[in-house]
């Protein structure tokens, strides 16, 4: 079965993104080899707004794949190699069921991973901790979630900006 793997950057006070939804503060390690990191994935899933941003910093640092995205408000169908659909969990659900050996990775949007975490949807959660405390903004998961218990999978310090790379696996229970 085909896994799930929230990946995102993190402020080391837990935001994915400051108080207007800004990312300016994420740093750019050069150690970080990001096409090769999208690489790894079989499919981008996001939310509305993530994909807004995804589509406003030029989308995908490597090869065209396939991008599905969650929303109540936009039309539901295929666009420009886009699917758009409303009912994220059952979706997913059966984009897991694939035999595909590389996961998805849910990209940015805590209230969708907030979702498909309480579905019992998320494998893993891959966070890069950049060093900055932004006092406020989106948190990486949004009140009430769900307990998840975490399992160190790996780990990697990049010391140009000292960004901290965890990887966890979720304990399903």
């Amino acid at each position: 079965m085909r896994q799930l793997r929230y990946s995102v950057a993190a402020s080391l006070d837990r935001y994915i993104a400051g108080p207007s939804g800004e990312f300016d503060w994420i740093v750019i390690d050069p150690d970080i080899d990001f096409a090769a990191m999208y690489a790894g994935f079989s499919g981008p899933v996001m939310g509305r707004r993530s994909y807004e941003v995804f589509v406003a910093t030029g989308g995908a640092v490597g090869p065209a794949l396939p991008t599905y995205v969650y929303s109540r408000q936009l039309t539901e169908g295929e666009r420009d190699g886009v699917t758009f659909v409303r009912d994220a969990a059952a979706h997913v659900r059966t984009l897991k069921q694939s035999s595909v050996d590389k996961p998805l990775w849910l990209w940015g949007g805590g209230n969708l991973f907030r979702n498909l975490a309480e579905a019992g949807l998320v494998d893993g959660v891959d966070v890069a901790i950049i060093p900055v405390l932004l006092g406020g903004g989106l948190p990486l998961l949004p009140a009430p979630g769900p307990r998840l218990s975490l399992q160190l999978r790996n780990h990697r310090l990049y010391p140009a900006t000292g960004t901290l790379f965890l990887e966890y696996e979720i304990r399903h229970t």
